[in-house]
């Protein structure tokens, strides 16, 4: 094929593309044309969570053990098992994050899911308690 002659020039895919094809297309608008969903198969971890991308989503605890379907899509991560929904989380943004949700933990032990600790009593401590160091040196056997 030669550039010179246009019978050789019609040949040339560059040219055929510029002809036909080039004033078919349109402007995306600076979004993709089609949605990218990930499909993934993940086993639920003795934490009750998957791990996707370093991060942790929880998943109902009577699932530990199980595979389950991961379909990531759109910033949301649905957790699917036996064809059911069983969780969703957005995705994090982040790396190494727990997303839990308190309802996948429920019924796992009497202690409420999450729950917060105890305040600690503010003031100075009870004089009663305090005892000299002397003392516990003589106990364990000696001091420094």
């Amino acid at each position: 094929m030669c550039e010179v002659c246009d019978s050789c020039a019609e040949r040339l895919p560059i040219e055929r593309f510029r002809r036909t094809e080039a004033r078919a297309l349109r402007p995306l608008d600076g979004r993709a044309p089609f949605r990218q969903v990930r499909d993934l198969t993940r086993r639920v971890q003795s934490d009750c969570c998957i791990e996707l991308d370093t991060n942790a989503y929880s998943v109902p605890w009577h699932l530990l053990g199980e595979l389950v379907r991961v379909v990531v899509c759109g910033g949301r991560i649905s957790i699917q098992h036996e064809g059911k929904e069983v969780a969703v989380h957005p995705e994090s943004a982040g790396r190494r994050q727990r997303l839990n949700e308190p309802a996948h933990f429920a019924g796992i032990s009497r202690v409420p899911a999450l729950a917060q600790p105890a305040a600690l009593p503010s003031g100075p401590p009870d004089p009663a308690l305090l005892r000299p160091l002397r003392e516990y040196e003589l106990l364990v056997g000696g001091g420094w």
